[in-house]
């Protein structure tokens, strides 16, 4: 089927609560999503088959819509008239997802590597092995044996080098005999991507207890990392072996027009396709019940961290210990006690479906989610780093004790835009709060265009992409974007008072608006604008991303909050004095009309 038969498309995500349907129709040169239906996934008892959710989520788009899509449980293509769709694409991560081990040989290096090649195909990673990881080796074993993953990849040593590790990871495998966690019957997928000098060792050892795959090898050489080859595999592993285990997917692999992709992988789709139209440095975070998925794209190159105990309801006590009771209690404007806020936490997890009945439990939440944020996008810039080249002569103990293989990339004055996606961004009561949980998340530096996702369409539109990026990025500007505005926050530390930045802000039909900002101060200005022209004139010792002092000319973007002059310095320091901190608090809520007064 040609691109240009494409006008009505169906899609699902099929998560691990709920089963999303979206119809998108072209009207005109453009596609537009126009009806949504979701019912409960039903991969459990008693259905044990993940298309009845499916159908019954598409059965609620043609009662809302007037179309008829399904024939019996058949979808109907080609559409005709006001019957059938062109095409049905679907994503899933119901059933826990795509939960995998990998193993390198050195943990700072090559461990380092699969790690992100396997958080990038969209896996939850459980473990990484490494023979310098500290655990005596029938603590390895053991732990594999534990685990029961979906499948494991492999990597270690640089193309030609020496073999003797990953050899040694691959003796510990055939030693843990594992079994997969879904479907007793079959083999352990293992992808091999290390030195190809080790093809023949790793065949004779793995290959009658496993289904091995050999692909390239993830660190040809010190200096480059080569993910995709293995990223692939494991999305076909994924398809093949884990898939066709779970309770109906069969079934849905026939359904479908184009592979089934993992929720997350798809959300890291269309964050790529979306940096790479716009040539942007992208940040998108997906904040859930149990787990947060933080997503980037700096320099052309993608990442992706899942920090799977940092959530709002079933991980809201792991949050609490993490960030520490005191990180969360900064956030609040209002005295209360430790032992009380512990309590609500609790509570929360206890009952994960309830929404905040006051204003209270409202700043509470937002404060946790703030501590969420930060904890993800810390973890994340931990491991989306730059490789240490081998012009950086080294010898075999540093490589052994480096603790991170490089510079990390990710360098929020170089940000351009942030998506927040996830119940508690896209459904706060007021966008504003949306908007501010980001700022103080994430202390954006110099200027950068915030939007959220506006009901967790991005996993749909990047299995579509993979067909038709047009109809993906029509969608994804028109109907998923809800575009917050802008943030200008110059960097610099000076007194409270103090003047720090002059700006002026030309719309498109000429109208302009100017003002000052001063240091600790948030200056909120509403501007819907989709486009303006900004001058900036930082003071000395003050940022905007041309250097200290320097003028910046720039487009920016308006929005359903707007411009918001963010003038509390970086790096961002709340006061010490909890009396002084919750006037701050207040002052900076109020100027931005956060919460009802």
């Amino acid at each position: 089927m040609s691109k240009k038969d494409l006008e009505i498309i169906i899609a699902t995500d099929c998560g691990s609560t709920t089963t999303k349907a979206i119809l998108i129709e072209k009207k005109g040169d453009t596609y537009r999503q126009t009806f949504r239906g979701e019912a409960p996934t039903t991969v459990e008892a008693p259905f044990e088959d993940v298309t009845k959710g499916v159908l019954n989520a598409i059965t609620e788009v043609e009662e809302l819509s007037g179309r008829k899509i399904l024939d019996g449980e058949k979808i109907i293509t080609p559409n005709n008239g006001n019957v059938g769709a062109d095409i049905y694409v679907s994503t899933s991560s119901a059933g826990g997802g795509l939960q995998m081990m990998v193993a390198g040989a050195v943990k700072a290096m090559t461990g380092e590597s699969a790690q992100r090649c396997a958080l990038g195909a969209g896996a939850i990673v459980m473990d990484v092995l490494a023979s310098n990881d500290g655990r005596a080796d029938h603590e390895k074993i053991e732990r594999i044996r534990q685990l029961r993953p979906d499948m494991m990849l492999l990597s270690g040593g640089t193309d030609g080098g020496t073999v003797t590790h990953v050899v040694e990871l691959a003796q510990f495998l055939k030693a843990a005999d594992p079994k997969p966690r879904l479907g007793a019957s079959y083999k352990l997928p293992v992808i091999y991507a290390g030195n190809n000098k080790a093809h023949a060792q790793i065949k004779a050892i793995l290959d009658d207890r496993t289904a091995l795959i050999i692909t390239e090898n993830l660190r040809p050489s010190l200096e480059r990392e080569n993910l995709m080859p293995a990223r692939h595999k494991i999305h076909d592993i994924f398809l093949e072996h884990v898939m066709q285990q779970a309770p109906g997917y069969p079934r849905l692999m026939k359904m479908v027009g184009a592979p089934i992709m993992p929720t997350p992988a798809a959300v890291g789709t269309m964050t790529e396709k979306f940096a790479k139209a716009n040539n942007f440095n992208v940040l998108a975070v997906d904040i859930g019940g149990a787990t947060t998925d933080v997503f980037s794209v700096f320099s052309e190159v993608f990442n992706r961290t899942v920090s799977a105990n940092l959530g709002m309801s079933y991980s809201i006590s792991n949050v609490m210990a993490e960030a520490g009771l005191a990180n969360i209690l900064r956030w609040l404007p209002f005295d209360i006690e430790e032992q009380d806020l512990r309590n609500r936490l609790k509570n929360k997890m206890i009952r994960p479906t309830t929404i905040p009945q006051t204003v209270e439990d409202l700043q509470i939440e937002h404060a946790v989610s703030r501590e969420a944020l930060r904890l993800a996008f810390e973890q994340h810039k931990a491991l989306a780093v730059g490789l240490k080249g081998v012009q950086q002569e080294r010898s075999i103990s540093d490589a052994f004790d480096q603790t991170s293989s490089g510079q990390s990339l990710i360098n929020v004055m170089k940000l351009d835009y942030v998506i927040g996606s996830g119940g508690i961004l896209a459904h706060s009561p007021r966008r504003t709060q949306s908007m501010m949980q980001m700022i103080d998340a994430y202390q954006p530096e110099g200027i950068t265009r915030m939007a959220v996702d506006s009901i967790f369409m991005m996993p749909h539109l990047g299995v579509l992409a993979q067909i038709s990026e047009k109809a993906a990025l029509d969608v994804f500007y028109h109907d998923c974007l809800v575009r917050l505005g802008t943030c200008l926050a110059p960097k610099g530390l000076a007194k409270e008072g103090q003047l720090i930045m002059e700006w002026e802000v030309t719309a498109p039909d000429g109208k302009k608006q100017a003002g000052q900002l001063r240091f600790g101060d948030i200056v909120h200005v509403p501007f819907d604008a989709p486009k303006a022209r900004l001058t900036a004139k930082p003071l000395k010792g003050f940022d905007m991303g041309a250097g200290p002092g320097n003028k910046v000319e720039a487009e920016i973007e308006g929005g359903v909050v707007g411009l918001v002059l963010d003038g509390r310095g970086r790096p961002f320091n709340l006061a010490k004095d909890a009396g002084k901190r919750r006037d701050d608090l207040n002052k900076w809520y109020k100027a931005m009309g956060m919460y009802p007064v």
